[in-house]
């Protein structure tokens, strides 16, 4: 995991500035995690302790939480026993992934006692132990019997004691020697996975990036490591070493091209090169409380708007094999002028024909050569009537084609606007936006119509951004919204952005009457659109753009569906607004 033993020492020198600090409020939002307030000379910092499986950490946090009307057990004793204690030290042992926080508190005899509040960052075994000065469990987040481990139950009453601890090296002390050392006890494996079993308290990604650098941006097994690559990994590791000492580290969180979040280190990341992005952060707990706020905001939102995806994959599934059979059925049609040809070649030869026949043969005069040609009759009909048959079939035929050409293209417009509103949703970034989206889709008759509890939600403004050269940028969030940034607030003089033939946002470019708009604003404009489009994650991606003049909207078209004219295309990469520090 990332939130390695290293990186947990980070923290812990980050939150140094606390000791000394009372504990002014204590509360559990949720059923694996605690929130401590401690009070300082500084003002009040929110500790957040989490032992969730796929989020466990403990950092300082901006977030603002609801708390239950009624606190939890484990609440309601952490505050009993350390609640207005004093913050006195911060342990970690090693590199091990568990910090130690030690309280001084008044226990209900008047006595001063220590309380040692134990963060344990391993995993699904991740845990939040309270300790008293004996060195007894008071109780913990998380209770773990002897059903669920032999080795290291943690129940009240009984004794902490710390997890099995392999010997490793350590970054700080270790030489060239020790790695070559301990490289050669294990069997060969991937250099990397090496790295993470010989050293304590890193990650993979450390362990890869080491990798990257000391085989210049090879992947090789263990027994491929050259003297020259040895080399290098052991100046990376003592550099990385003397970053942590000086503190000069580098918080980066690496981010996929859609935007979701990847990984963080304590180190500039290089080993994905142009298939991701990194943002970086000024301290460990500003990047933590960044990265889990992030993650679990998109977790929340997905499953807020999960119904949404079923109903658009559904209605896409559902559109698609209707068209697919029009098409077939189209295919059909194409035989029309052939029923045309019998019934013409009938007429003028039902003078040779009588009923009961099965078949006649007779000269097509419609070929250059006059070729004879078979036609099937139907025994029981006259002539004239068999005549009549094949020319109800052309005319059935031509209607079919005319009706099934409208629908065909009735159904490839709704897939694209179908594919526009999930472009939409996959960028939502709030209750609101998910609603409007429900509002839009019930506008438009795939949804029954919504009733939302409460007030309606108020559209909120485009997104606004400025250029390097001071032109405001705006970026609708939904069709509707396209529609009235198109159609009602851009003036005849904005240049209007959109990518070509892919479901994205529409993108007005503020002249304010100005008519030479510099290159550098429209390529950023352009930009934006393709960060804003269903094609984020590539590259080389077409952005047409054009006088906002020459846009209009047809008449009874879906929301978000215009049509222009004299317009030009930019290929260009998505460039992330919320990303400053986007190595591309």
């Amino acid at each position: 995991m990332a939130l390695d033993g290293i990186f947990l020492n980070c923290i812990k020198n980050e939150l140094n500035f606390l000791i000394g600090g009372r504990v002014d409020k204590i509360t559990q939002p949720s059923r694996e995690e605690i929130i401590i307030a401690i009070r300082t000379r500084g003002g009040t910092e929110k500790l957040l302790f989490s032992a969730s499986a796929g989020s466990a950490r403990v950092h300082i946090t901006n977030a603002q939480v609801e708390n239950p009307k009624v606190p939890p057990m484990f609440c309601m004793l952490m505050r009993k026993h350390i609640g207005n204690g004093r913050l006195i030290n911060i342990r970690q042992d090693g590199a091990e992934r568990i910090l130690f926080f030690d309280f001084e508190t008044v226990n209900e005899l008047g006595d001063m006692v220590k309380i040692t509040l134990a963060s344990e960052i391993m995993g699904r075994c991740s845990n939040i132990v309270l300790i008293n000065q004996d060195g007894k469990i008071i109780d913990s987040i998380k209770r773990v019997d002897t059903d669920m481990s032999r080795e290291r139950p943690i129940l009240p009453g009984m004794t902490y004691v710390m997890p099995p601890r392999s010997q490793r090296l350590d970054i700080h002390t270790c030489t060239k020697e020790d790695i070559v050392s301990a490289l050669s006890l294990i069997p060969d494996c991937d250099a990397a996975k090496a790295l993470v079993k010989i050293f304590e308290g890193i990650s993979p990604i450390i362990a890869r990036e080491w990798i990257f650098y000391a085989a210049n941006g090879e992947a090789p097994k263990k027994s491929e490591l050259t003297e020259a690559m040895l080399h290098r990994l052991y100046f990376i590791v003592s550099l990385t070493a003397e970053h942590l000492i000086t503190g000069k580290i580098s918080c980066t969180v690496i981010k996929e091209k859609d935007g979701s979040l990847k990984d963080f280190a304590f180190i500039p990341i290089y080993q994905y090169g142009d298939l991701m992005t990194t943002k970086s952060f000024d301290s460990a707990c500003t990047l933590l409380d960044y990265f889990y706020s992030e993650r679990d905001s998109i977790s929340r939102m997905k499953q807020r708007s999960q119904d949404l995806y079923k109903l658009l994959l559904n209605t896409t599934d559902r559109i698609a094999r209707r068209t697919e059979a029009q098409r077939e059925e189209l295919k059909a049609t194409q035989s029309r002028d052939e029923y045309k040809l019998k019934g013409d070649l009938i007429s003028a030869n039902l003078y040779r024909i009588e009923k009961g026949m099965g078949e006649i043969e007779v000269e097509n005069y419609f070929d250059e050569n006059c070729q004879p040609i078979k036609i099937q009759l139907d025994r029981r009909l006259t002539p004239s009537q068999n005549m009549q048959k094949y020319y109800s079939e052309y005319r059935k035929a031509d209607t079919a084609e005319k009706v099934l050409t409208a629908r065909i293209k009735q159904g490839e417009e709704e897939l694209a606007y179908i594919d526009s509103v999930f472009d939409a949703l996959t960028r939502t970034s709030s209750e609101d936006e998910v609603n409007e989206l429900r509002m839009e889709l019930s506008g438009q008759g795939y949804i029954k119509a919504v009733r939302l509890k409460g007030k309606q939600p108020k559209m909120r403004p485009p997104l606004e951004f400025v250029s390097p050269d001071g032109y405001t940028v705006l970026i609708g969030r939904n069709n509707v919204q396209n529609d009235l940034l198109t159609t009602k607030l851009a003036d005849k003089t904005d240049v209007w952005l959109h990518t070509k033939n892919i479901p994205g946002s529409h993108v007005i470019i503020r002249t304010n009457g100005n008519p030479d708009i510099p290159d550098d604003t429209i390529l950023y404009a352009a930009r934006l659109a393709a960060y804003h489009s269903k094609a984020k994650a590539s590259s080389q991606v077409p952005v047409d753009y054009v006088n906002i003049k020459y846009v209009r909207k047809p008449s009874g078209a879906k929301p978000g569906k215009v049509i222009f004219t004299n317009n030009k295309t930019l290929y260009v990469t998505p460039l992330d607004p919320y990303c400053s520090d986007e190595e591309e």
